[in-house]
C-alpha cells in the first residue's frame, strides 16, 4: 500500500512536470512571436516564464526598448491568474475550444511598471497624451501644476517623483445572469484605486454567439486612496504663486474635468465628498446603482448634469 501511495504521488509529479514545461514551451514559443513582430518598433527581452499549482502564469522581469530611444521600459513581471493550473492549460486550447476554454474566472496582471520621469520618451508620449487630453483648451498654472491633462515630466520632477511605478490587476468574473470586472491600480506614492463593476447579462454566452457585448451597468464601488499625491500638488501649485484657495480650487476644477470628459457634470453632492478628500480624508468611495441596469450608449443620450441622477451616483470621503 505504502509503494502505491508512492508511486501515485511520483505519477502525479511527472504529469504536473510535463504539464508544466508543455505550458512553458508555448508561452516561450508565444513569447518569441511577440518579439519578432515588435522588432521593427521595438526591442523586448525578458528573463523567463513562471507558473503556478493555483493558476497564476506570468512572464518575469520584461525590458522594452523602443526604436529611437535609449531609456528602456521595465516590467517586474505581467501575466494571467485562473482558478487552477488546469484552466490555464484550458486556455491553451483557446484556439479549438473557443469560448469554452475561458474559465468562469481570469485575471491579468502587471506589477512594477517603471518609467523614469527623465525618460526620454516620455516627453513625447506626454506631449501625445496632452494633445489627446485637451483639444482646443488652454493651459494655465492652475492646469499644470494639477496635472489636468496629465502631469508633465517637469511637473512630476517638481512634486518630488523619480520615477512612474504602476502596478494593476484586472479580473473578469461571468456568472450565469451578469458578469463583473474588478480593476485594482497602484501608482507609487501617488494614488491606489479599486474599483468593483457588475453587469448585467451573459458576456460568455454573448460572445459564443456571435454577438458583440452589450454591457449594462448594474452596480460600480470605486475606493480611491491618496498616497501623497494630494499634498504634493497643493504645495506645488502654492510655489507657483496660487494661494492655498486657488490651489484648492484648481484641484476641485480638475475633478470637475474629468467628469466632463466622461460626458457627467458632477453635482454638489460629489463635489463637496472630493473637496474632504483633498482636505485630508484619506479615501473617496463613489458609489452607482441604477435604478435598472443601464448600457453605456444610452448614457450617452442624456445631459452630463441629468446624469449623476441616471447613475444614481453618490460619494463619501472617510
Amino acid at each position: 500500500m505504502k509503494n502505491f501511495i508512492i508511486w501515485i504521488i511520483l505519477l502525479a509529479a511527472l504529469g504536473y512536470g510535463g504539464s508544466k514545461l508543455y505550458l512553458h514551451n508555448e508561452v516561450n514559443d508565444a513569447m518569441d512571436m511577440v518579439v519578432l513582430s515588435m522588432a521593427p518598433w521595438a526591442k523586448l527581452e525578458y528573463d523567463g516564464v513562471r507558473s503556478t499549482l493555483s493558476g497564476e502564469l506570468t512572464v518575469e522581469n520584461v525590458r522594452v526598448q523602443v526604436n529611437g530611444y535609449s531609456d528602456p521600459l521595465t516590467i517586474d513581471r505581467m501575466g494571467i491568474d485562473t482558478p487552477s493550473f488546469f484552466s490555464l492549460l484550458d486556455l491553451g486550447d483557446l484556439s479549438t475550444k473557443g469560448a469554452d476554454a475561458i474559465p468562469e474566472y481570469i485575471g491579468f496582471l502587471i506589477e512594477g511598471m517603471r518609467v523614469p520621469v527623465d525618460a526620454d520618451y516620455f516627453d513625447d508620449f506626454y506631449a501625445m497624451t496632452r494633445q489627446m487630453r485637451e483639444p482646443g483648451s488652454e493651459s494655465n498654472v492652475a492646469t499644470e501644476c494639477t496635472g489636468t491633462y496629465g502631469f508633465s515630466p517637469e511637473a512630476l520632477s517638481a512634486l518630488g517623483y523619480r520615477d512612474q511605478v504602476m502596478s494593476m490587476t484586472m479580473a473578469l468574473r461571468d456568472e450565469k445572469t451578469q458578469y463583473s470586472i474588478e480593476v485594482d491600480v497602484s501608482m507609487e506614492d501617488m494614488w491606489d484605486m479599486d474599483v468593483d463593476i457588475a453587469f448585467d447579462g451573459n458576456m460568455m454566452a454573448e460572445l459564443a454567439s456571435g454577438m458583440a457585448p452589450q454591457p449594462r451597468l448594474r452596480d460600480m464601488h470605486m475606493e480611491v486612496t491618496d498616497r501623497s499625491l494630494n499634498a504634493r500638488v497643493s504645495r506645488y501649485c502654492q510655489e507657483q504663486g496660487l494661494s492655498e484657495v486657488e490651489a484648492l480650487q484648481a484641484q476641485i476644477d480638475s475633478f470637475k474635468y474629468i467628469g466632463r470628459s466622461n460626458g457627467i457634470e458632477f453635482d454638489q453632492y460629489m463635489i463637496d465628498p472630493y473637496k474632504e478628500f483633498l482636505l485630508g480624508k484619506p479615501t473617496l468611495v463613489v458609489t452607482a446603482r441604477p435604478t435598472n441596469p443601464i448600457a453605456f450608449s444610452q448614457i450617452d443620450l442624456y445631459k452630463a448634469s441629468d446624469v449623476p441622477a441616471l447613475l444614481n451616483l453618490a460619494a463619501v470621503a472617510r
